[in-house]
């Protein structure tokens, strides 16, 4: 295991193991908050799901401009600054949130926060594909994936200790290991940008000119195909960081620490299996992959609204995770093919979109089935959605062969 380990290591850029390093530092204080943050703004302002739902619907919505405008910075004027700003905003913001003493103020704060908050993710999936060539991104991605939720594994368990004695507290660390994080990009990881070809003599483009190349994006259709299908399974598997912990504390009297150890059961899954399983599944056709993993999301995701017992809520959780564990990977590295060189930030910020909208969309319509209707029927439907996604990704296989072989180029 251990001569495994250090060959892994060795196939591997410095520079690849120090951003993998910062991604952990910087998830472990989002993953401290926002596994909670549904249960913070439903108790600090005694507010419904709806109430909730209607912040997520701002914060994605003013995320969207930000996503796309990021994208064309990151590849005009690279990938570290686009990712410090991103770390430091971050930051920066969740502590002022914990400040904020009203919901009418929280929705205000909520735009601005959206508007720059995540400005460096698409530059960290950018500098991942700059920096892995083909042959290893499936393998490269999961690393990031295993060192993310190696951060999932201690950051809900922590959180939900804090939470129990001061929901502030959550606030105060993610800004500490947001700033922890900045210093690592600032001086131990380089700029990640593929320089032009010396044998091209065209000048370098606008921002203006830039902002425009999403135009090509908008007419690559396998690219915008698989954008749908994300959108549809994030529009359940968001539910993980929204509504589901109200649901288990509302239905079932599950504590915050409860649910924290429930997402400590998904990070600890895929810090243990995700190599092997990225492995073993290295020579499938990657939309049966994708077919598969939506599959057990379906079954996972619909156990919620038939089950009743905490073992089983555990149950769920592992099946979700081991659908995740196929599919997530499978799909980074197919958008990463798909982009060219020069476009890859602006691929990574549409292909955000898809989680981005889920996030606008997916609370709010949960929050209104939660309030409203039986609370089951937001994991009825879960299951109904990521069955649906499954079979696209299947009808999807015969033009994915040719496509992948020859992704997008800029016209």
């Amino acid at each position: 295991m251990f001569k495994s380990i250090k060959k892994t290591y060795h196939e591997y850029t410095s520079t690849f193991w120090t951003l993998i390093g910062a991604m952990f530092i910087d998830r472990l204080g989002g993953s401290l908050l926002f596994p909670f943050f549904s249960l913070y703004i439903t108790e600090r302002f005694g507010v419904g799901m709806t109430e909730v739902g209607y912040i997520f619907m701002l914060h994605t919505s003013a995320m969207f401009f930000g996503n796309m405008l990021s994208g064309a910075l990151t590849d005009k004027f690279g990938r570290k600054n686009m990712l410090l700003a991103g770390i430091i905003l971050s930051g920066t913001s969740s502590l002022l949130m914990g400040f904020i003493p009203n919901y009418e103020t929280f929705l205000i704060f909520t735009v601005i926060t959206g508007l720059l908050t995540n400005i460096g993710g698409p530059a960290v999936n950018a500098m991942m594909a700059d920096i892995l060539p083909e042959k290893q991104r499936a393998q490269g991605f999961s690393i990031l994936r295993v060192a993310v939720n190696l951060s999932v594994t201690f950051g809900p368990a922590i959180g939900g200790l804090l939470a129990g004695y001061n929901f502030f507290y959550l606030f105060v660390a993610d800004f500490v290991i947001s700033m922890i994080t900045a210093s690592v990009v600032l001086f131990k990881i380089p700029e990640t940008k593929p320089k032009p070809d010396k044998n091209q003599h065209e000048p370098e483009p606008s921002l203006l000119k830039t902002l425009g190349g999403y135009g090509i994006i908008l007419k690559d259709w396998f690219f915008i195909g698989i954008l749908f299908l994300t959108l549809l399974t994030n529009l359940v598997y968001m539910q993980m960081s929204s509504s589901l912990s109200v649901f288990l504390r509302d239905m079932y009297g599950i504590s915050s620490q409860k649910y924290g150890y429930i997402l400590s059961l998904n990070a600890i899954m895929v810090v243990f299996m995700q190599f092997w399983i990225t492995r073993k599944i290295s020579g499938y056709r990657p939309m049966l992959l994708m077919f598969f993993g939506n599959i057990l999301y379906a079954i996972g995701f619909g156990m919620y609204g038939f089950v009743g017992s905490y073992p089983l809520f555990l149950l769920a959780m592992a099946i979700i995770t081991i659908g995740e564990m196929i599919s997530s990977p499978i799909l980074q590295s197919i958008i990463a093919r798909l982009a060219p060189n020069d476009m890859r930030g602006r691929y990574m910020a549409v292909f955000n979109l898809s989680f981005g909208t889920a996030n606008a969309v997916g609370p709010l319509a949960a929050g209104i089935i939660m309030d409203n209707y039986n609370p089951n029927w937001v994991w009825y439907a879960g299951g109904i959605i990521c069955t649906v996604s499954a079979f696209g990704y299947l009808l999807m296989q015969a033009a994915a062969g040719k496509k992948l072989a020859n992704p997008a180029q800029k016209d």
